[in-house]
């Protein structure tokens, strides 16, 4: 992973691949500004899997399932068809029933995008906010 711009970027904790198809750009040829947040989306997925946090095991098992509550996203250059991308994820902040994640978009060691995630813990029937359960708050510790 690229040395980060600025120094209070924590290390990220997971990396995960992220190839560019035709689908993900515009007519421009770049990706399109809103596929950054998928391309989030499968990072965060794949860092809990690999905490053995399967998100669908979660909510069967205990109720509570994840859910973006807001976001924040600074782009600073463009990704084009092809481009194999590293998309970084790092826990800033845990409360109990929030995770405040910072992620990038690599391409080599150019910085694409930046943003800062916000996920609720809702339960799965209501959507209303609930504790992250006790198992998953342990391994994010």
């Amino acid at each position: 992973m690229p040395p980060h711009p600025d120094r209070t970027t924590p290390a990220p904790l997971f990396t995960h691949p992220v190839r560019v198809y035709w689908e993900d750009t515009d007519a421009g040829g770049v990706v399109f500004y809103a596929n950054y947040l998928k391309f989030f989306e499968r990072a965060r997925t794949e860092w809990l899997r690999s905490l053995g946090i399967g998100q669908q095991a979660l909510r069967e098992e205990t109720g509570a399932m994840f859910i973006v509550a807001e976001t924040q996203l600074r782009y600073r250059a463009p990704a084009r068809l092809d481009d194999e991308l590293q998309v970084s994820v790092a826990l800033r902040q845990r409360g109990p029933a929030t995770l405040h994640i910072h992620q990038q978009a690599w391409r080599g060691g150019t910085l694409l995008c930046e943003g800062e995630i916000r996920i609720g813990c809702v339960d799965h029937g209501t959507f209303r906010p609930r504790r992250i359960p006790n198992e998953v708050l342990h391994v994010l510790t």
